[in-house]
């Protein structure tokens, strides 16, 4: 009787092994979550590339590793749900930057202003003396000295590295932006998108809390 339950129980784990469900595939799936992020921040995008990268490498080790590893389906679906993101978030990126910029306005990159970072010389851009007095769109940060809470006036600048580690910005790197209408906005670390025109000081500008002179002003219609 003994011998009988000791092959029934050997039978049983050849029946029923054990399989470890794959780490990657679980990954993937976590990615794909966190991932969702890019619709509202397009570099989080790129954890759907590479959660995807693991849905099919879990998924190719199950399928030559069937004894040791589970989790074909959980592959599957990290699979499809990172490539779902990665199309939907370039299809939403894209069709903000086709319809953001305002009919009437000409897009400036912020980059098209600045001088390089090891230029000897901080002046006026080409870019800048070719748009002095259109009407233009840009997008850029509110520098921390501009003050709190709601604003009519603030210094703008491109990136958040200059808005909150870089020290004093360079003139090239800052724009006095002065809303009209009756217009504010608050303060704080999101990206602002600005409609309106673009000048350049006649003579060297100071603002308080800030070393250097300012180049640009822009009195801006419309803020997002």
């Amino acid at each position: 009787m003994s011998a009988e339950i000791e092959i029934s129980s050997t039978s049983n784990e050849q029946e029923f092994p054990y399989r470890a469900l794959s780490t990657t595939a679980i990954a993937s799936v976590i990615f794909a979550v966190v991932s969702l992020l890019g619709f509202f921040v397009w570099a989080f995008l790129g954890l759907a590339f590479v959660g995807m990268f693991l849905g099919f490498a879990g998924y190719s080790k199950i399928k030559r590793f069937p004894q040791e590893f589970a989790g074909h389906s959980l592959a599957f679906t990290g699979i499809v749900l990172n490539l779902l993101v990665i199309l939907g978030g370039i299809s939403l990126h894209s069709y903000v930057y086709l319809t953001e910029v305002p009919e009437g306005y000409t897009r400036v990159h912020f980059w098209e202003l600045q001088q390089a970072s090891n230029s000897p010389v901080d002046q006026p851009s080409s870019k800048a003396i070719e748009i002095n007095g259109n009407d233009i769109f840009l997008k850029g940060y509110i520098h921390p000295s501009s003050g709190s809470g709601l604003l009519k006036r603030f210094i703008l600048v491109p990136d958040l590295g200059t808005c909150c580690f870089g020290g004093q910005p360079k003139s090239s790197d800052m724009i006095e932006v002065r809303l009209l209408n009756g217009q504010t906005t608050k303060a704080g670390l999101t990206k602002k998108k600005l409609a309106g025109t673009f000048t350049l000081n006649r003579g060297p500008q100071k603002v308080t809390d800030f070393d250097n002179t300012v180049f640009y002003q822009m009195k801006v219609d419309q803020i997002r």
